[in-house]
């Protein structure tokens, strides 16, 4: 699958105009809200697990030396939190171009904080798409996202406000902290650029 994903999820999965539609936010979408939107509210999705595994070759770096982002990975005993949006149909204009970089847009099942429910669409990098990195160790991911940079900023400020977003919502992410916590000692070291 190309990296470049508009016309795909254009295609896949159409909404029509009018249509209002919870868009679940695990990522940027927690922490950058440059869309309108109607309502929000903590929510979560279960089988899922928030990973550090997708290129960015946009936003938080370049083809020569591309960023880390989130993605989700099937993990059917897990539970990731995030944020969830009511937003119109005519706000997917502006977000099927932020997230073109190999994420499909996915119908979910959310939980509400409230422990209510409802269909939403999520975001998803899968393995098949040409800017995906896959697995690595925190520590070696923490090196490549201290010397990442793009047209969106440099790719540590996505993981420490992503960290701090999730701080800010009570989740507990080990593998996000981690990565941060790696990423700190980097800094304090002075081995990063």
């Amino acid at each position: 699958m190309p990296a470049n994903t508009i016309e795909e999820n254009q295609y896949r999965s159409p909404i029509s105009d009018g249509d209002q539609v919870w868009l679940f936010g695990y990522g940027s979408l927690i922490f950058k809200v440059d869309f309108s939107y109607l309502e929000s509210k903590p929510a979560s999705i279960r089988g899922w697990s928030r990973r550090f595994w997708q290129g960015s070759h946009d936003h938080r770096g370049t083809e020569n030396n591309p960023g880390r982002v989130v993605t989700l990975i099937e993990s059917p005993d897990a539970v990731c939190g995030g944020v969830a949006f009511l937003v119109e149909s005519a706000v997917f204009n502006h977000l099927d171009v932020r997230e073109k970089n190999g994420y499909l847009r996915f119908t979910t099942e959310l939980t509400f904080s409230d422990g209510t429910h409802d269909k939403g669409l999520v975001y998803i990098a899968t393995p098949d798409n040409e800017a995906y990195l896959g697995e690595a160790n925190e520590c070696d991911i923490a090196q490549q996202i201290c010397c990442a940079k793009g047209t969106s900023g440099p790719n540590r400020d996505y993981l420490i406000e992503l960290a701090g977003a999730l701080r800010g919502l009570g989740l507990n992410d080990r593998h996000v902290f981690d990565i941060e916590l790696h990423l700190r000692q980097i800094i304090e070291d002075g081995s990063s650029p």
